[in-house]
């Protein structure tokens, strides 16, 4: 069976099967993650696709089961899978160093486009009324009632599954807050654990990943002291960066399924408190479907956009730092329990059900906000089932959809 690539906290090389043995410097990842942060257009999945192609077939750091292995690793954890099997693949050439030079890369194109349409809409604040911006806010139904629909076939395959999705969307839209998502999620994994049907532990590879445990133990205290610390913190102080790091923190430690599934999310941590309206919310969720790199660049933007202090670029950094500082503890901290904790059954188990709940999460959000926000009439609605239709069905690239959404959108304002 082949070995999953050794990611150490050194900055020393590790890894089986063809990897080049010479370690390479956290620059030299940073110029390759960067290329793939200005090229890689398509969402989490097919980013995963980029990885793959770059990574095993061009430049073989490693085998295609150890990539399999890295690749399942990050989709258990919750936070956006894509970002962290870039994070572990620096480690593995870099080290430590190398895991943030892989992220910066691959995040910082979309960050900076996102952060200056942000400034764009408060030096231009007429441009929040433009048509191609409307068209933008159908490009977000489409995309995420394709997400629902992608998610929905994967991980609700049964009338039980099913049911765990339509109770969890009825919950989160009868109790809006950011606090019901996350008791959704706990109860799903509940739901789960007791009414599934436990996995069979030899059905998956086994992964052999390495890393020290002192580096895990101290990650995993970090994730859990700053889950815990932040919000007492902020309401304590009353600090609105406190509270700004604090939701995004939350938001990124705590969702499942990355990408789409963090909408709902943010939009219960920046709009009910008044920190970004539904409009800005939607229109910058929209232009993001037509970025390369993460979707949670995303949040770059909410942080710019904000009307609290700090704002700009430097509520941008400080809520994009928080979303996705949790990938880097989870990753850290998770590698050395693996294999122990994927071959337990039942924990399989509690993990489908969160699967499912997810999806119903995600339908609530495409419901409100975004249809209610985006779609005011007829054309509207026939707007977004063409793009959800050439999304779906015609397989066209998700760049090339937001684009004909946003000239439909200016050619009908």
């Amino acid at each position: 069976m082949e070995r999953a690539g050794r990611i150490e906290s050194s900055t020393e090389t590790a890894g089986s099967g063809p990897a080049q043995p010479a370690a390479h410097s956290w620059l030299r990842v940073f110029l390759i993650f960067l290329k793939l942060g200005l090229t890689s257009f398509g969402g989490p999945i097919a980013h995963l696709g980029y990885l793959r192609g770059e990574f095993v077939e061009r430049r073989k750091w490693l085998e295609g089961g150890a990539y399999a292995d890295l690749v399942s690793l990050c989709q258990f954890l919750p936070g956006p899978a894509s970002s962290q099997v870039g994070i572990a693949l620096g480690a593995l050439r870099a080290g430590l160093p190398g895991a943030f030079a892989a992220w910066l890369g691959f995040t910082l194109p979309s960050a900076v486009i996102m952060i200056a349409f942000a400034y764009g809409l408060r030096l231009l604040p007429e441009v929040s009324a433009a048509g191609w911006l409307h068209g933008l806010k159908l490009a977000a139904v489409a995309v995420v009632a394709q997400a629902v629909w992608s998610m929905g076939r994967q991980f609700c395959g049964d009338r039980l599954r099913a049911s765990f999705a339509m109770l969890a969307a009825v919950a989160v839209l009868l109790w809006t807050s950011a606090w019901a998502q996350m008791a959704v999620i706990a109860l799903g994994a509940l739901a789960g654990w007791r009414l599934l049907p436990a996995a069979r532990a030899d059905s998956v590879a086994h992964a052999d990943f390495r890393i020290s445990r002192k580096v895990s133990a101290l990650a995993w205290i970090l994730f859990f002291a700053l889950l815990g610390v932040l919000p007492v913190a902020a309401s304590a102080t009353g600090n609105y960066g406190l509270a700004l790091f604090d939701g995004f923190y939350r938001s990124g430690a705590l969702v499942f399924g990355g990408g789409h599934v963090v909408l709902p999310l943010l939009r219960a941590v920046v709009v009910p408190e008044g920190w970004v309206s539904d409009g800005d919310f939607l229109a910058g969720y929209g232009m993001a479907q037509a970025l390369p790199g993460p979707l949670f660049s995303f949040a770059a933007y909410l942080g710019a956009v904000s009307h609290g202090s700090p704002q700009g670029w430097l509520g941008g950094l400080l809520a994009l730092t928080a979303i996705f500082l949790p990938a880097f503890l989870l990753v850290l901290g998770a590698l050395p329990h693996w294999n122990q904790w994927r071959a337990r059954p039942l924990l399989r188990a509690a993990l489908d059900g969160v699967n499912a709940v997810v999806v119903g999460i995600l339908l609530a959000a495409l419901y409100n906000p975004i249809f209610l926000s985006a779609v005011r009439g007829p054309i509207d609605l026939a707007l977004a089932l063409g793009a959800f239709a050439l999304l779906q069905f015609w397989r066209v690239s998700p760049l090339w959809v937001v684009a004909l959404a946003a000239l439909g959108g200016a050619l009908l304002a």
